[in-house]
């Protein structure tokens, strides 16, 4: 071999020992939450004049969950994510005893029951219960890969009843059903033998139906039960008052008014004190006004990138552990974008989900920037190997 080909072995041998680094996901969330800053201000500033004498309320503490969620991010990214397999079990219970403790010394608004009071700060143990049944269920599934799907007695059995009794230990139905939807979507993606899961999955869903059925014939006329009015008023939107699905009602004059391009950013008019909360759940409407569907589809293709680079990460991932909590950050974020934009478009009853890197909220914020830092970490265990080396000679 000549001195010139071992030189370059030399240097293909010094590369494969690179590890890799996803810079592409890391710049899409920092436009994402620099577009979330914009649209935030810009929907938040009327309403955080009223109730705070300072339009930037909003703006400041978001930018703080930022700043706090980046910290969050970068140690996660830096820490081998081994430990959390060690770590698995006892996080997955201590977010777990949390979300009890919800439903005994909660603290209620908006109708339900979401937050824990700790110290000086207010948050919501079902967004960390996300990460619980990520982490657990990526160490279930790497600990019992060689049984999920055996023949007999069958382990992911054992799984899916354990996610399908979750929810019942949540007070938030809507994150109960996300968490749900996670636990399911990395099992049946992990198992062998999958005919069994869609069984029980369709099982699962006609119980749903029916149950949603019933609620539906209950709320036909307008009922006094604060769920069963968002179920009303969902049917029926044009009824709605500002006692009931005013929320739905102005964030559809809003979609419908934005048009191709929208009418500019801060130009929003529903914003002006007649859509509640549109810093939060509804904000989605502020973007479609403001920026119309041009605006819209390009959120959504930022969005499709992230995805496409956590699944990059995922199928290289060096080990099982590794690449189900890359599929479980996956299937959290991509959920919880579709039920937000379809419970904004009336498609879905009124559910309180928020927009990942857009809404307003610490909580959200803060875990969806831990999961994209797990990510991180899992990449950076990827080897840029050569694999036919010889190719190049």
């Amino acid at each position: 071999m000549s001195d010139k080909s071992s030189a370059k072995i030399a240097k293909f041998r010094d590369y494969s020992r690179v590890r890799y680094f996803d810079y592409i996901l890391l710049g899409v969330v920092i436009m994402l939450l620099f577009f979330g800053l914009v649209m935030l201000y810009s929907s938040s500033a009327y309403t955080a004049s009223l109730r705070y004498g300072s339009p930037t309320y909003y703006l400041k503490r978001q930018l703080m969950f930022i700043i706090l969620g980046f910290i969050v991010m970068f140690v996660a990214s830096r820490v081998k994510y081994d430990v959390l397999r060690v770590f698995a079990v006892p996080i997955f219970w201590i977010f777990w005893l949390m979300n009890v403790a919800v439903l005994f010394v909660g603290r209620s608004g908006n109708g339900s029951t979401r937050w824990l009071r700790i110290g000086g700060f207010q948050i919501q143990p079902s967004e960390f219960m996300k990460i619980g049944i990520i982490i657990f269920c990526a160490y279930f599934i790497a600990k019992h890969s060689d049984c999920l799907g055996r023949a007999g007695f069958n382990i992911d059995m054992l799984l899916f009843i354990f996610i399908s009794a979750l929810p019942v230990f949540i007070s938030n139905l809507t994150t109960a059903a996300i968490i749900a939807f996670i636990g399911f979507g990395m099992l049946l993606i992990a198992s062998r033998r999958k005919k069994p899961l869609y069984a029980l999955l369709a099982f699962a869903v006609i119980v749903v139906i029916i149950a949603a059925v019933f609620v539906i014939s209950k709320s036909n006329s307008e009922p006094g039960n604060y769920r069963l009015r968002r179920i009303y008023y969902w049917q029926h939107p044009e009824k709605a008052t500002q006692n009931g699905g005013f929320q739905v009602l102005q964030g559809l004059y809003a979609i419908g008014s934005g048009g191709l391009f929208g009418k500019g950013i801060g130009a929003s008019a529903t914003k002006l004190g007649n859509l509640p909360e549109s810093q939060n759940d509804m904000i989605f409407s502020v973007i479609v006004e403001e920026l119309g569907v041009f605006g819209v589809v390009c959120l959504i293709l930022m969005y499709v990138l992230l995805l496409w680079r956590i699944y990059i990460i995922a199928v290289n991932a060096k080990d099982m552990f590794g690449s189900f909590l890359a599929i479980g950050a996956f299937l959290h974020i991509a959920i919880q974008v579709v039920l937000n934009m379809l419970v904004v478009t009336n498609v879905l009853p009124n559910t309180g989900v928020t927009l990942p890197f857009i809404s307003y909220g610490g909580s959200s914020l803060l875990c969806t920037l831990f999961e994209i830092g797990m990510v991180l970490s899992v990449s950076r265990q990827i080897r840029l190997d050569r694999i036919n080396l010889e190719e190049d000679f």
